[in-house]
Formats: C-alpha cells, sequence, structure tokens
C-alpha cells in the first residue's frame, strides 16, 4: 500500500500500525493467560526455559560447599550387627583368599512389621461409691475397649494425619502408604477419623496459638481461595511473632481475624492491600510493596514511548525505600531521623501520584497509592517491619499446593480440623519440634491426667521495658 502524501494521515497510519501491533502482543499474551490457567497438569510452569540458566551442579572454590554424606550412628543406635563374610573363593580367578580386616558400613531402614502392643488394661470399682475405674498405660491414646479395642497406635496417628494434611496425600493414598510400606490395614475413613481426632486433640494448642498471634506485636495476613464441600471459601493465614495460625471461612473478609485480635488490636498488620483489614484502625498498615512493584512491572511492559516514564517512577521509589531500610544498621539513626526520613519518601509519593494520569490504569495505580499513602513506608521508620507480606504467602503456599492436589475439604468439621493441624504443624516447624512427637504426645495425653501436656509454646520472656 501507497504511504499517503498528507503528513497527518502518515502519522495517523503510523499510530494504527502501533496500536495494532499492540494490540495483537496483548492478545497473545491474554491467550497464553487463559490456556496457562486450564493447564492443570502443570500449575506451577514459570513460562520457557532461561536463555542463560545456571550450570547444575555444585559451584566450585570456596563456594563448593559441604557434601551430604551421612554421618554413621553412635553406637547405642545400632539394633542389628551382621557379618559380610567373604566369598569362598575368588570372584575373578577362583583362588584363595586371605583375610587381611574388617570395615564398618551402617545401613539406616524402615520398620516393615508392624508393632502390635496389647495392654491389660485392670478394671475395678470404688469400695466407697462403686464406681467403675480401668488402669491407663502411657502409651493409650483412649479408655475405649470391647468392639473398638483394635486401634492405631499413637504414632501412626500423628503419621496419618502428616501424611493428609501436611504432605497433601488423600485419605486414599495414606491408607495405601500404610499398606505397602507399614503392612497396616487403614481405610480411607478410618485415616479420615484420625485427623479429627486429632484435631479435637490438639484444640487446646490451637487456643494456645490464637492467644500468641493476638499478643504478636506484628501480624503478616494473607488468604486464598479454598472449597468445602464444593463450594467456595476462603483460607486465611496469620503469622505472629511465634506461631501461625489458619482457619477456614466462607467469606474473605477480616471478621474471622477481628474475632481473634480484636478491632482495636495496636500492632504492626502487613497485608496485600485488601480493603477489610482497613477496619483495624489502631494498627499500623504496612502495605506489601511486592504487589505494587509488580503491578509497576506488568504496567511498564505493556508501555510505550512516553507512556514508560510513571512506572519507572513508581518502581524507582519504592525499590529505593527497601534497598535503604535492607542496608540499615541499627542504632544508626535515631527517632526523628526516621520518622523525617519517611516523611519524605511520602513526601515523593503524593508529589508522583497528585498529577493527573491519562492512562486509566495509571491513574487506578495513583488512586490507590494517594488513598493509602500513609501505609507504604512504615518500614522506613522503624526497619524491623518487613516491607512486604511474605511470611503470611509463604506459610499458606503449602495449602496452595495441597488445593490443587485434592480441592479442598468435604465438610465443615473437616474444614475446621484442616485449620487447627495446619496451624500446631506450621507452628511446631517455627519451634523447632518434631510434629510426630507433638501429635503423639498429645494423642496419649488426652483423657490421662496423669501425663504431663506437652509444651507447644514456651512461656514469653517479659519485656526489658
Amino acid at each position: 500500500m501507497d504511504e499517503p502524501s498528507c503528513p497527518g494521515c502518515r502519522e495517523l497510519s503510523k499510530q494504527v500500525a502501533e496500536l495494532t501491533a499492540q494490540v495483537a502482543e496483548l492478545t497473545r499474551k491474554l491467550d497464553e493467560a487463559v490456556r496457562a490457567g486450564k493447564r492443570q497438569a502443570a500449575p506451577f510452569r514459570k513460562g520457557p526455559p532461561k536463555p542463560d540458566p545456571k550450570t547444575p551442579g555444585r559451584k566450585p572454590g570456596d563456594a563448593h560447599g559441604k557434601h551430604g554424606h551421612r554421618p554413621p550412628p553412635p553406637p547405642e543406635q545400632v539394633a542389628e550387627c551382621h557379618e559380610a563374610h567373604l566369598p569362598d573363593a575368588c570372584p575373578h580367578c577362583r583362588g584363595r583368599l586371605v583375610e587381611t580386616g574388617t570395615a564398618d558400613q551402617y545401613q539406616t531402614d524402615i520398620p516393615r512389621t508392624p508393632l502390635i502392643r496389647k495392654f491389660r488394661v485392670h478394671i475395678g470399682h470404688c469400695e466407697a461409691c462403686g464406681k467403675r475405674t480401668q488402669g491407663r498405660h502411657p502409651l493409650q491414646t483412649s479408655d475405649t475397649l470391647g468392639a473398638a479395642a483394635s486401634q492405631i497406635g499413637p504414632n501412626a496417628q500423628a503419621a496419618a494425619a502428616i501424611l493428609h494434611t501436611q504432605m497433601g496425600l488423600s485419605h486414599g493414598k495414606v491408607a495405601a502408604v500404610f499398606d505397602a510400606l507399614f503392612g497396616i490395614t487403614l481405610t480411607r475413613g478410618a485415616s479420615a477419623q484420625i485427623d479429627l481426632r486429632a484435631a479435637v486433640r490438639l484444640e487446646p494448642d490451637y487456643t494456645q496459638i490464637l492467644d500468641e498471634v493476638r499478643s504478636s506485636e506484628q501480624i503478616a495476613g494473607d488468604e486464598t481461595g479454598w472449597r468445602i464441600g464444593g463450594h467456595p471459601a476462603w483460607l486465611h493465614a496469620w503469622v505472629g511473632d511465634r506461631a501461625t495460625a489458619y482457619a477456614i471461612d466462607s467469606k474473605r473478609s477480616a471478621d474471622v481475624l477481628e474475632r481473634v485480635i480484636g478491632r482495636d488490636w495496636s500492632g504492626v498488620l502487613s497485608h496485600d492491600g485488601f480493603a477489610s483489614y482497613e477496619r483495624f484502625e489502631g494498627a499500623i498498615h504496612q502495605q506489601c510493596v511486592a504487589h505494587v512493584l509488580r503491578r509497576a512491572r506488568e504496567l511498564l511492559e505493556r508501555a510505550t514511548r512516553g507512556a514508560v516514564r510513571f512506572p519507572r517512577q513508581v518502581i524507582a521509589l519504592f525499590t529505593e525505600a527497601v534497598h535503604w531500610r535492607n542496608g540499615y544498621v541499627p542504632g544508626t539513626w535515631s527517632d526523628n531521623q526516621l520518622d523525617a526520613h519517611r516523611v519524605s519518601f511520602d513526601d515523593r509519593l503524593l508529589e508522583l501520584v497528585r498529577r493527573p494520569r491519562a492512562v486509566p490504569e495509571y491513574a487506578t495505580l495513583a488512586r490507590h497509592l494517594r488513598n493509602h499513602f500513609e501505609q507504604w513506608f512504615a518500614f522506613v521508620f522503624d526497619p524491623r517491619i518487613e516491607p512486604t507480606n511474605w511470611k503470611a504467602e509463604q506459610a499458606i503456599r503449602p495449602a496452595v499446593v495441597n488445593r490443587k492436589v485434592w480441592g479442598g475439604n468435604r465438610t465443615e468439621v473437616g474444614a475446621k480440623a484442616q485449620g487447627v493441624l495446619m496451624s500446631v504443624f506450621e507452628t511446631c516447624r517455627r519451634q523447632a519440634l518434631s510434629v510426630v512427637d507433638h501429635v503423639s504426645q498429645s494423642l496419649r495425653w488426652f483423657g490421662n491426667r496423669l501425663l504431663p501436656r506437652p509444651t507447644l509454646l514456651p512461656a514469653r520472656q517479659p519485656s526489658p521495658n
């Protein structure tokens, strides 16, 4: 097609060509995003391989790192000792062999034969009141007899709960693992009942976790979609100073968090900007900077010519603040200096977002930044505050993986048990406690007041002030 002779027409044709190419590119990206969302076989695909990937294997020189050789176990842990004798003759020439010494090799294996315990429960009655009483061994998890006298042990119950709730195996696969590895017969229903029973007996720990979150100075919150009986629901995660709590609710709103900490909670609340968190007016809000940077970078990818200026300015401002916070040395600035530094960032942000924007997406981002300008740079005044809610996103990630595998819970009771078990398991990890040991001890402690209750969270140390 011949180029128009009119200068205005040529400029208009050039703009039409640029816009046509931009529409084609955006259509291609939209199609890829739609296809990726429907490709459930690869839910974690991140796109094509990098053009310059890192060399696989260990790094050379000082960065080589330590090898993961398994150290030999202490002598008291060795349960079996076997002799690996020389063969009768040389395997190469059939000559006579002469023994010159021995060397040790160790092997750590799993038990394939289940350990079956028998408890002889002594039964009696009180001569004074005539009430029936029976004995209780520290390894028992309940007092039931008769038809329910054959039970699964506490360690096996703890393992079943972990395999389903933490590892993401369905109840059918949990039963298959027990049968294939340990020779223990378990049904899907029994696996589900183990989860429910463990959740009931861990309720005191869950209450303690919620109290710990309530008394935390900083809380990072996040939420993700969930399913209960096929209906939409939301999984909430709150990461406190020493504990992590989960709860499943039919709503995304912060009602469930308000029931835990109260509307007058006055700590530091890190979140992704969801409007429901605004009800905590007494809290110091720190909105996630990573969400803003991600949003600005997406706008920058689609921008052309002079439109690249605004997203670049947003990225530069927030990146500068994060880098300053990461390099801050405690004690080098006074509170007045930190406050003035934070005010300077607030002023620069207001100067940036108060200008009118012709692009609708830019206007929306600028309005969001302006409406919450006091919630972006709390970490500049107090560098102990995280600029993002990465703790909550990291805490919720395993649940997202499990949701992609088995979808959610079938009942409200199962959803409640899910929240209790996830809270206890994650808090155990943060406290460097064995999940199996803690759950096993809790199952044995419940109903047996002769045993001490296992401790999940140590007592808080008094504040130096």
